[in-house]
């Protein structure tokens, strides 16, 4: 990772790992296959099972393959559980997304069979979610990806990449993002069944489950009494703004190793949190054209790696939506930042190495998307107004894409914010010493720094790992000072 962007908390990360392992043992116990091959027999109707194949290990999940007799292959799905990650939500956010996606649009996406709450789950491995299996030769980051690259390696967009083969990935990629622009919903927030019938249509009805909140509280130790209630919803993407500003926030107040190298760094990250909060307290981040919708369904992992491919590079499915929630257009709105298939913040030569690799590559998946556009327009598939490419020039020509980029991003935010933000919101610092940028907080925050910033040099010295929801306490001890969250 490089230098200038931050580091999740490594005893957290440790613990999490250790949580893992131990649930691990249970993945290939004799009769773990056997409870797992009888509850998916049980829902796929695809006749006898008769072979399951290894657990397979994702960022987020573990799934079993199971062979049947006759019918299609299934798998069955598991959240990975680490601490106080939000395993069940997760899970009913996917399958509500899933159904959607498939009643709204013509994206590919795999038939849910059945899901399951953690009391009937085989093996006692936690929620799950059964699935048709989706026949396919990979996924998309295997077609862009460098040749001679290690399997353990992150993908890069082969840079010599035939441009035809570009255009054919690039125009499916257009159609994906176009159906999913769109979907116009009512509020911010995750999908799910309302009262938990799954015959209903999902609805936002939840807190917008993301993975920068999911990490904020596995990586970063949050706890969950300082985080928007489950069943919180927004009305306008500049409440949304505010909210996500405030978890930059205590994602500095409450990670304790690995949040700050120094006194002056620590200066640094709560002035650029507070600075981004008073724009956002100030409605200056949220496109007052769209404030109050419609908005947009939006999935933070939504990635070449996460589109599967069949034969001659066609999208066989979509998969991996856990992170999909009803967002704010401007999200929609962003170039998809995985053209590189490496994020900024993952750029080894930096972010300006990172921008000049980005452009041209922008450029051309634009000119796709605009002749996309026509040709949908021309057969009668699309209405004008649902037309994406001028917002996403605008949003890259106007910098609004580090807006939204860093509001969704706890550890990219920094260097983010310093690069991109600070002079687009507050104009130049001629002189670059951060006490100019002081004069425009609030007397309590700027007064409450100093003691803020001894904190977290005592917590970078401790080397300690607290569990929040233990301490009897906990509510008076954990919360953020009430004069650091003044606006």
């Amino acid at each position: 990772m490089p230098a200038s962007f931050e580091e999740f908390d490594d005893l957290a990360w440790d613990h999490g790992n250790a949580l893992f392992l131990e649930w691990k043992k249970r993945l290939t116990l004799r009769q773990t296959y056997y409870d797992v091959a009888k509850k998916v027999e049980e829902h796929a109707n695809s006749g006898r099972a008769t072979k399951i194949d290894p657990p397979q290990k994702g960022a987020f999940n573990v799934y079993y393959r199971v062979h049947f007799s006759h019918g299609p292959k299934a798998l069955i799905r598991f959240p990975i559980p680490a601490y106080f990650q939000y395993r069940e939500e997760k899970l009913m956010g996917e399958v509500a997304v899933m159904r959607y996606v498939a009643d709204k649009t013509s994206v590919p996406v795999p038939l849910v069979l059945y899901h399951g709450s953690a009391e009937e789950s085989p093996g006692g491995l936690g929620p799950f979610v059964i699935m048709e299996w989706v026949e396919n030769e990979g996924d998309l980051a295997d077609v862009l990806n460098t040749p001679g690259l290690a399997y353990s390696d992150p993908p890069v967009l082969n840079p010599q990449i035939d441009p035809e083969i570009l255009d054919e990935v690039y125009s499916q990629l257009a159609d994906i993002l176009l159906q999913l622009y769109a979907c116009d919903l009512e509020a911010i927030g995750s999908l799910d069944f309302l009262d938990g019938d799954v015959t209903r249509d999902p609805v936002v009805c939840r807190r917008p489950l993301s993975l920068n909140l999911s990490q904020l509280v596995n990586f970063a130790r949050v706890p969950d009494f300082e985080l928007p209630s489950r069943s919180q919803t927004y009305k306008s993407s500049s409440e949304y703004y505010r909210v996500l500003a405030d978890m930059h926030l205590r994602q500095l107040s409450f990670q304790r190793n690995q949040a700050i190298s120094s006194a002056d760094d620590c200066r640094r990250k709560y002035v650029a949190r507070q600075l981004f909060r008073y724009a956002a307290s100030r409605n200056r981040l949220a496109d007052p054209r769209f404030d109050r919708g419609p908005f947009k369904l939006w999935c933070d992992d939504l990635r070449p790696a996460n589109i599967l491919v069949g034969r001659n590079n066609s999208i066989a499915a979509v998969i991996d939506w856990e992170f999909a929630y009803a967002a704010p257009a401007e999200f929609a709105f962003s170039p998809p930042w995985w053209l590189l298939l490496k994020a900024p913040d993952d750029w080894e030569a930096g972010l300006d190495d990172w921008v000049d690799k980005y452009e041209p590559r922008f450029r051309h998946f634009l000119s796709v998307l605009e002749r996309r556009e026509r040709e949908l327009i021309e057969q009668g598939r699309m209405d004008t107004p649902h037309r994406l490419s001028g917002c996403m020039r605008e949003s890259w020509e106007s910098g609004h894409f580090w807006v939204a980029y860093a509001a969704q991003r706890s550890w990219a935010f920094d260097a983010i914010y310093w690069k991109f933000l600070d002079e687009r919101l507050f104009g130049k610092n001629e002189s670059g010493d951060l006490r100019e940028r002081l004069k425009l907080l609030p007397a309590e925050q700027v007064h409450a720094m100093e003691e803020f910033v001894e904190r977290k040099l005592r917590e970078k010295n401790e080397r300690t790992l607290v569990d929040w929801h233990a301490e009897p306490d906990a509510r008076a001890r954990a919360s953020v000072p009430a004069a650091i969250l003044d606006r």
